[in-house]
């Protein structure tokens, strides 16, 4: 088996790990166990780029005899057959049109509830932008304007998040807070620290950011803010509008939040893969953030300790990761954060030889690309300069889409229906 052979194997295994059709059925609340066994319906409302493929698991694992309904949206190309759960396509990572609609739909259809119906919902990564509803005021072109200037600011997701949840009828707990009925969320988790509050802006979860922390992150990032979005904010900072519900308030007594898959069960999926395969394998992380150009300069260096001093990590060895880099962005080109972290690391590896690496988003998109990521070879430099390609540009311009589809080093899956962020690997023979 080839080292590529190696890396795109274990990017499988990573999203296999985390698939919905083996992770949701497990989860599943069996009526006769809940607080209150629901007499009345069950409504099932979900939102993410997971979110289709959790609605089939849910329609596939569900009693044909027990009544079931619902609602999901999911990021366009991501949909997938159903019997019983309609499922809406909609923008990301710039909301649109459809996924207000489909927002504004599930919020009157939970609002409809009674204590004796059962809310379940299905959360995952990508939720966010699919399940946005706009607060009173805020016209969607404004929130649009604002998510786009803070995905090219290098605002970490919790900064994001903060501001969307105070911008919003819908997330930061709010569609719990509009609930009656018993509710069970099943959430794939495609952020550091897997907290509940930070997946699709925590619609079903206990906020502890307030409108002031959003008006921070506006300002730390000289985000040109719309008046809309201004009004609502200081609105809520001079206490005139509701806050989120925090932490500890009555409204999540009947909610259970359960991470039913994250970047930690990929990983040790990787590991165990390449163990098989007779290969050491460290896992570093699965909580990495920062530039993605910072990162790959730190991997650069510890790849190059591992060569000095071989009694400190002995290779052949994989060294895995997971979590979420930043790309702030300057130039005019595609890509994404994993061909970004890929370009820095070749760069400074300057042509070691004998390493190998793979970086992939494991929903199959790596920003604005239709490539997952990218991987390097040990001769990746010396083949982009025979090809009159110098790397710098590349990276200084953010195209790094177009170094590697040059190379013919993009990986490319489609939607894998699943999302627990990135997969890293590095291999060092």
């Amino acid at each position: 088996m080839s080292p590529r052979t190696w890396l795109l194997d274990s990017f499988e295994a990573a999203v296999k790990a985390a698939g919905p059709a083996r992770i949701v059925p497990e989860f599943l609340p069996h009526l006769s166990d809940l607080p209150v066994p629901p007499k009345g319906r069950v409504l099932v409302v979900g939102a993410g780029k997971a979110s289709a493929a959790m609605a089939v698991a849910v329609e596939n694992s569900w009693h044909e005899y027990y009544a079931l309904e619902g609602i999901v949206v999911t990021r366009y190309g991501h949909a997938m057959p159903t019997r019983r759960i309609k499922i809406i396509e909609a923008g990301h990572p710039i909301p649109d049109e459809n996924g207000m609609q489909a927002a504004q739909d599930i919020l009157q259809r939970v609002m409809q509830l009674t204590q004796d119906d059962l809310l379940l919902c299905l959360f995952s990564g990508g939720g966010s932008s699919v399940l946005a509803l706009p607060s009173e005021g805020v016209a969607l072109a404004d929130l649009q304007q604002v998510t786009q200037q803070l995905l090219r600011c290098g605002a970490s997701i919790q900064e994001i998040n903060t501001v969307r949840k105070h911008v919003s009828r819908i997330q930061g707990g709010r569609l719990a807070a509009a609930c009656q009925a018993p509710i069970h969320a099943l959430i794939i988790s495609d952020v550091t620290g897997d907290d509940p509050a930070h997946i699709a802006s925590g619609p079903c979860a206990p906020d502890s950011t307030c409108f002031l922390d959003a008006l921070t992150v506006l300002e730390r990032y000289a985000i040109d803010v719309p008046p809309s979005i201004k009004k609502v904010l200081n609105a809520g900072n001079r206490h005139l509008l509701d806050e989120t519900p925090k932490p500890g308030s009555p409204i999540f007594k009947h909610v259970r939040n359960l991470i039913i898959a994250s970047a930690r069960q990929s990983l040790r999926a990787a590991k165990h893969f390449f163990e098989q395969c007779g290969i050491n394998a460290l896992i570093l992380g699965d909580t990495v953030t920062g530039e993605a150009r910072d990162v790959a300069k730190t991997y650069a260096a510890l790849i190059r300790e591992i060569r000095l001093y071989p009694d400190m990590l002995k290779a052949p060895i994989a060294l895995l990761s997971g979590g979420e880099t930043t790309v702030t962005v300057h130039g005019s080109g595609r890509g994404g954060r994993n061909t970004t972290f890929l370009l820095a690391l070749l760069i400074a590896l300057d042509g070691l030889d004998r390493v190998y690496a793979l970086a992939c988003d494991t929903d199959g998109i790596d920003g604005s690309g239709h490539n997952a990521g990218a991987l390097i070879t040990p001769d990746s430099l010396l083949r982009a300069r025979e090809a009159g390609m110098h790397a710098d540009f590349y990276l200084a311009n953010n195209d790094t889409f177009s170094f590697f589809s040059k190379l013919g080093d993009l990986v490319i899956t489609g939607p894998t229906y699943t999302n627990v962020n990135d997969y890293r690997v590095i291999l060092v023979l």
